[in-house]
C-alpha cells in the first residue's frame, strides 16, 4: 500500500510537471513564432492611370487602386498610360513607368529584424528612391532589384532608374548614390551620375554555344560571335528617359512633406504615409491625447470609415484598405479617437505589429465601424469605394467639398492645399481650384567610357518600350476621381 501510494503521488507530480511544461513550451512557441514573424506589408502609394495588382489570392491580376497592401509574393503593372509607386516602411520607394511590370519576390524580416527586400523588374522601366537603415556593421536592411539572371545591390541610400530597353538590354542609371550591379561572369559598382548598359547573353549557357558550333566557326571581331557571359559598357552619364520628370516631382513632394517638427517627434519607426500626413492634413497636440493628427476638408458628420473597401489577402483574410490618399498609417497602426468639439482624429501607434482592421476609442453610438466580409474573395466597396487617379494631365481644374476628407484630390497636385483648407473652414463652400500642369523632359546624351568584360557598341539607352495590354474590368463599387499630376524638376 506504501509503494502504491508513492507511485500514486509520483504519478500526481509527474502530471503536473507535464502539464507545466506544455504551458512553457506552448508560451515558448508563441513567443517564437512572434519573434521570427517573417509577415510585411508595403503600400501601394501611388496609382495614375491603367494599374494592375495580383494579390495572389488565386484571382490573378485586378485592377488596382491607392493604400493596397503589397505582400510578399504579390506583382504590380502598369498599362501604357499607367504610373504606381510602391512606398516601403522606411520610407523608400519603387515607381513603375509606364508599360512596367514587377514581382515582390521576397520581402521578410531577418533575425535581427532587417528588413530584407528583392524585387524582380520583369519588363519596363523603374525608379528606386532607397534609404536603408544600418543596424550596425555588415548588417541591416537588404535592397536588391532583380533583372534577368543579374541584380542591383545598394549599401547605403541610392536613386536609381533601371530600364529593360529590349529583351537582350538593360540600363542602369544612378541619379545619387551608388550601384553594385551583379552578373553571372562579374561584378561592378556604378557611382553617381553614371550609367551602364548591360547586354544579356544570347545563350542560356555556355554548353548551347559549344552545340551549335564552336568559336572556330566563327570571325572573333564579328558582331555575330554568340556569347555566353552577359557584358557592360559603363559611361560618365545617362540618358534622360520620358518619366524621369515623374520621378523628380513625385521625389520633391516626398522630400518636401516628410519631415515636420511634429512628425520629428512621432514614436512609431515607420515612415511611409508620412508625407501623405503632411500634406493632405496637420498634427496637434489635444489635451488628454497628446500627439494627434487630423485631416483637411473634414465636417462634424465626417467618418474615418465611411470610404474605402475590403480586400482579401492569403494568410491575412479580409484588410481594410482607405479611399483616402493619406489613409495608410491611420489605418494600420495606431487607432482612431473621436472628441466633442474635436471631431475624429488619428493617435500615432508604437513599434507594433500592423492591424487588418483599424482600432476605434471614443466613437459616437452612430459611427458604422467596417466589418469585414465573412466569406469570399471579392474586393468589397465601403461609400465611395477605393480611388485609383486618371492619366497624368486630364484634367486641370478640381472641387474639394466640405466633409471629403481630400477624397479625390492626387497628392501634390495642388499648391498650398492647408490654405484652402483654412479657407473652406471658414466658409464651409466647396473649393474649385487648378491643378498643377505637368511638365515634359528633355532628353540628352553623351558618349561612354568602356570598361568591363566587353566593349562593343554604344552605351546610350532608347526609351522603354510598353508590353502591357488593357486592365481587367474593376471589382464592383469601383470610382476612379480625376485629376492632373504634379509638375517636376531636374535631377
Amino acid at each position: 500500500m506504501a509503494i502504491s501510494k508513492r507511485g500514486a503521488i509520483f504519478g500526481s507530480r509527474l502530471v503536473k510537471m507535464l502539464a507545466a511544461s506544455a504551458v512553457v513550451a506552448a508560451v515558448f512557441l508563441v513567443a517564437s513564432a512572434s519573434a521570427e514573424s517573417k509577415a510585411r506589408i508595403v503600400r501601394l502609394s501611388e496609382v495614375q492611370g491603367t494599374v494592375q495588382i495580383d494579390r495572389i489570392a488565386g484571382e490573378g491580376f485586378s485592377k488596382a487602386f491607392i493604400n493596397l497592401p503589397v505582400i510578399e509574393g504579390s506583382r504590380v503593372k502598369t498599362g501604357n498610360d499607367g504610373r504606381a509607386e510602391v512606398e516601403f516602411e522606411d520610407g523608400s520607394t519603387l515607381r513603375l513607368a509606364p508599360g512596367s511590370e514587377v514581382d515582390f519576390v521576397h520581402l521578410a524580416l531577418g533575425a535581427d529584424g532587417n528588413k530584407l527586400n528583392t524585387v524582380q523588374l520583369v519588363s519596363g522601366t523603374v525608379y528606386a528612391n532607397v534609404h536603408l537603415k544600418k543596424a550596425r556593421a555588415n548588417s541591416g536592411d537588404q535592397f536588391a532589384l532583380n533583372f534577368d539572371r543579374d541584380s542591383v545591390t545598394i549599401a547605403d541610400a541610392a536613386h536609381f532608374r533601371l530600364d529593360l530597353d529590349a529583351p537582350n538590354k538593360a540600363t542602369l542609371a544612378v541619379f545619387k548614390g551608388k550601384c553594385s550591379a551583379t552578373l553571372p561572369s562579374a561584378q561592378f559598382d556604378v557611382t553617381e551620375k553614371h550609367s551602364a548598359t548591360i547586354k544579356f547573353a544570347r545563350n542560356d549557357s555556355a554548353s548551347e554555344a559549344s552545340a551549335s558550333g564552336d568559336s572556330a566557326k566563327h570571325d572573333a571581331k564579328s558582331n555575330d560571335v554568340k556569347s555566353d557571359k552577359d557584358t557592360f559598357v559603363i559611361a560618365k552619364n545617362f540618358e534622360a528617359e520620358p518619366s524621369d520628370a515623374w520621378d523628380r516631382q513625385q521625389t520633391e513632394y516626398h522630400d518636401r512633406n516628410a519631415s515636420t517638427a511634429a512628425t520629428a517627434s512621432l514614436a512609431s519607426p515607420y515612415a511611409y504615409g508620412i508625407s501623405d500626413l503632411n500634406y493632405y492634413g496637420n498634427f496637434m497636440n489635444l489635451p488628454g491625447y497628446g500627439n494627434v493628427w487630423q485631416p483637411f476638408f473634414i465636417g462634424a458628420n465626417w467618418s474615418p470609415f465611411q470610404d474605402g473597401g475590403w480586400a482579401f489577402y492569403p494568410g491575412s483574410g479580409y484588410m481594410w484598405v482607405s479611399g483616402y490618399p493619406w489613409g495608410w498609417m491611420p489605418y494600420r497602426y495606431g487607432n482612431w479617437a473621436f472628441a466633442n468639439g474635436v471631431g475624429w482624429f488619428w493617435q500615432p501607434g508604437f513599434a507594433e505589429p500592423y492591424y487588418a482592421t483599424p482600432r476605434v476609442l471614443n466613437a459616437p453610438a452612430s459611427t458604422k465601424i467596417p466589418t469585414a466580409p465573412v466569406a469570399g474573395h471579392q474586393t468589397v466597396m465601403v461609400g465611395r469605394g477605393l480611388a485609383a487617379n486618371p492619366p497624368a494631365g486630364t484634367m486641370r481644374v478640381l472641387t474639394i467639398n466640405p466633409g471629403s476628407a481630400g477624397f479625390g484630390v492626387p497628392r501634390g497636385s495642388i499648391d498650398h492645399l492647408n490654405h484652402i483648407a483654412k479657407k473652406m473652414d471658414r466658409t464651409s463652400r466647396p473649393a474649385t481650384v487648378a491643378t498643377i500642369a505637368p511638365t515634359t523632359t528633355t532628353m540628352t546624351s553623351g558618349s561612354p567610357s568602356v570598361f568591363g568584360t566587353s566593349s562593343s557598341g554604344s552605351a546610350s539607352s532608347s526609351a522603354s518600350s510598353s508590353r502591357m495590354g488593357g486592365p481587367s474590368p474593376a471589382p464592383i463599387g469601383a470610382t476612379t476621381h480625376h485629376s492632373s499630376a504634379p509638375t517636376s524638376h531636374p535631377h
